[in-house]
């Protein structure tokens, strides 16, 4: 596969900025202080799980067997390795190879489409199981204590319901960079850009992770 050479003339920081790596180094400090405000935000909702998950412990893990464990397995599968290919398309664009950048930028975009689907489904089978506490929406719990599990599903919903927002928020900043890449106008500056939705792609990889963990995992 042949490389790609740039048709620009030699990159130049921005204006406010008196070099390139300055410009990289306040960009990436932009990108973790945003990290961290959601940190706080999903820190928050794990805490508070936390605490009715140890004031009711039996009553949590019988309800997160209600959720389907092999699908959630799968997604987390899926999503740890669209976390591999973003880090592969970082280093193909900084190797100015257009086509290879372009291609794991679409494979990471296809594994993120796919893993909403499958968690579509998965929301759609809880509806029709009635396990669906929100929006005014009839809960039928099977089990002992419904009351407290349908605590245990408010949290799941509003989880997984953030962790999809913030995905699909990514895949729409990873289709612009496709259309950037196709462009391939400033490669060092796709560089960066690139380098950032990592940064918020991984986030969203480690915050589903710690869903899987709290919410599939800890069963009875």
């Amino acid at each position: 596969m042949t490389t790609t050479p740039s048709t620009t003339s030699k990159a130049v920081p921005d204006e406010q900025f008196d070099d390139l790596t300055q410009q990289r180094q306040a960009v990436l400090m932009g990108m973790w202080i945003f990290l961290a405000t959601e940190l706080m935000l999903f820190g928050g909702i794990f805490t508070a799980f936390t605490v009715y998950r140890f004031a009711y412990p039996d009553v949590f893990a019988e309800a997160a067997t209600h959720l389907d464990l092999k699908l959630g397995t799968l997604n987390t599968v899926l999503l740890v390795t669209s976390s591999l290919f973003m880090a592969l398309a970082e280093r193909a664009v900084n190797a100015e190879r257009r086509r290879l950048t372009l291609t794991f930028l679409l494979v990471t975009i296809s594994i993120g489409v796919i893993f909403l689907g499958i968690k579509g489904y998965e929301w759609h089978h809880e509806y029709t199981e009635k396990l669906m506490p929100i929006l005014g929406l009839e809960f039928i719990y099977p089990g002992a204590n419904p009351d407290r599990a349908e605590m245990f599903f408010n949290f799941y919903y509003v989880l997984t319901g953030l962790h999809a927002v913030h995905m699909s928020m990514g895949l729409v900043m990873l289709t612009v960079l496709v259309v950037f890449t196709m462009r391939w106008r400033d490669p060092p500056r796709l560089g960066r850009q690139i380098q950032i939705n990592g940064l918020y792609w991984a986030f969203v990889d480690v915050v589903w992770v710690f869903i899987f963990t709290t919410q599939y995992l800890l069963r009875a």
